[in-house]
């Protein structure tokens, strides 16, 4: 192959992508506002695959990626920009995908968040979720939000990832460390515990993914601290379930009490292909404020009466996905088409996308 696997990610840049696959029996393919698309015909066989991935690893990482079948990093290419790599097997061969980072980390409205999320970063303690599927925008809205709350407080800001995406710099009130797995600490768990004793004000962790990490999670949040992470669920009510079902049955009870008093707020995302001529794609969105009925029905793990809630609970800043495709739909960034095969209530869609259109397309929470 006459391309080494730099010239591939340049292409990535030159063509708006997001994503590089490299995969056995394909060209190399790019996503571009969520749709793939071939970089030349050329088909990659396993020891180009492997020569290709291997030539942009350590020593140390490729090790560790035969030891471990499967490896996250960053990569940090001059006059390119940033990725973020995970090598893989696959049928025995070596494969992988690269995430492209900018450089410039980008506002939550720029990202099309509601108002509602600064409210989480004037926050001083609790716990605050991003949620969603892979490739819905969550480590990005978690960056604009720490970028924010350096902006706007002074503090420290410890963030803890695998691996680390965007760097970010100290502003004049702020000082943000940022600690990469593998690299400058062994695990979450252990991060975590050491970052409670750096005298930190906000705590980011790239993803909470078990128990170990729950727990210090919580206790972090209960002693002063903002914590802000991810989780891979959907929704508010799944990402509830999603912590409180790690725990062995005899302590889920007492994860739900601590997670009614602790979880601020649940803030749920997927990224949508726009219809509009440019064809990017925009922010779905649902956020969840806890109040005294939602720790309730947290409390006592009700969580089918989340959503009602929700809804009802407009004013204070929160919605629903359903009120946000509404929105999208009105303000003319989706077909009503693509609202109702993303909604939970396809009449509730189509009789408020009537009367959006009547109140001149204002955002819901101004009606």
């Amino acid at each position: 192959m006459d391309h080494d696997l730099v010239d591939f990610l340049q292409l990535v840049l030159e063509n708006g992508g997001s994503d590089l696959h490299i995969s056995v029996g394909a060209p190399p393919q790019v996503r571009i506002n969520g749709v793939l698309h071939g970089l030349g015909e050329e088909i990659i066989d396993g020891p180009t695959a492997k020569d290709l991935i291997f030539a942009v690893l350590r020593e140390t990482q490729r090790a560790n990626l035969e030891r471990d079948l499967e490896l996250d990093f960053a990569l940090q290419i001059e006059n390119v920009g940033r990725f973020r790599g995970n090598a893989h097997y696959s049928q025995g061969n070596v494969e992988a995908s690269f995430r492209y980072i900018p450089q410039d980390i980008p506002d939550l409205s720029t990202l099309g968040h509601y108002p509602v999320i600064e409210e989480f970063c004037h926050l001083h303690e609790g716990l605050v979720l991003v949620t969603g599927v892979t490739g819905s925008g969550k480590s990005t809205t978690l960056a604009a939000m720490a970028k924010r709350i350096s902006e706007q407080r002074s503090g420290v800001i410890v963030t803890i990832e695998d691996p680390i995406e965007f760097v970010f710099q100290h502003t004049s009130g702020s000082i943000i460390k940022q600690r990469q797995i593998g690299l400058d600490t062994h695990s979450f768990p252990t991060a975590l515990k050491s970052a409670m004793r750096q005298d930190p004000d906000v705590i980011v962790v790239s993803e909470i993914r078990d128990l170990e990490t729950i727990q210090v999670a919580l206790t972090a949040a209960e002693t002063g601290h903002l914590v802000i992470s991810t989780v891979h669920t959907v929704d508010a009510p799944k990402s509830i379930d999603r912590l409180v079902d790690v725990f062995p049955p005899e302590q889920q009870q007492q994860i739900a009490s601590q997670l009614s008093t602790t979880l601020v707020g649940v803030v749920s995302q997927q990224l949508l292909k726009s219809d509009g001529e440019d064809g990017k794609r925009c922010l779905l969105s649902e956020v969840m404020k806890v109040n005294a009925g939602i720790g309730t029905c947290i409390r006592e793990r009700k969580l089918e009466q989340v959503l009602g809630l929700m809804e009802i609970g407009q004013a204070s800043g929160m919605h629903t996905r359903d009120h946000c495709l509404v929105e999208l739909a009105a303000g003319g960034k989706i077909a009503l088409a693509t609202a109702l095969d993303h909604c939970r209530d396809q009449e509730f869609v189509t009789n408020n996308y009537k009367i959006a259109l009547k109140k001149q397309k204002k955002p819901f929470w101004s009606w």
